[in-house]
């Protein structure tokens, strides 16, 4: 893959940051992705064939969303390499 990568700060750590985030959110987005795809899956069968109600066709809904977030909030857990006066600087 090629990409761009600008620096606002003269610190070249940053980019180990950078490319540790962007590979934990790639892989963030394959596990989202995957599980959609499980999903739609085992769920578009079982819809043709009637069995899931509304309130479980809403409840599934709402999972599937709720995995999603939660797969998003590890995101959180990325470690990352931060420079020495990285924080919070206006």
């Amino acid at each position: 893959m090629i990409g761009a990568l600008t620096l606002i700060k003269g610190d070249l750590r940053c980019v180990v940051t950078a490319i540790a985030l962007s590979s934990a959110s790639t892989r963030h987005i394959q596990q989202n992705l995957f599980a959609a795809f499980i999903y739609i899956i085992l769920m578009i069968p079982a819809a043709t064939l009637g069995f899931p109600n509304p309130i479980g066709a809403a409840a599934t809904t709402a999972l599937s969303s709720v995995s999603v977030v939660g797969n998003a909030l590890r995101m959180r857990r990325v470690r990352m390499l931060m420079p020495v006066g990285a924080g919070n600087e206006h």
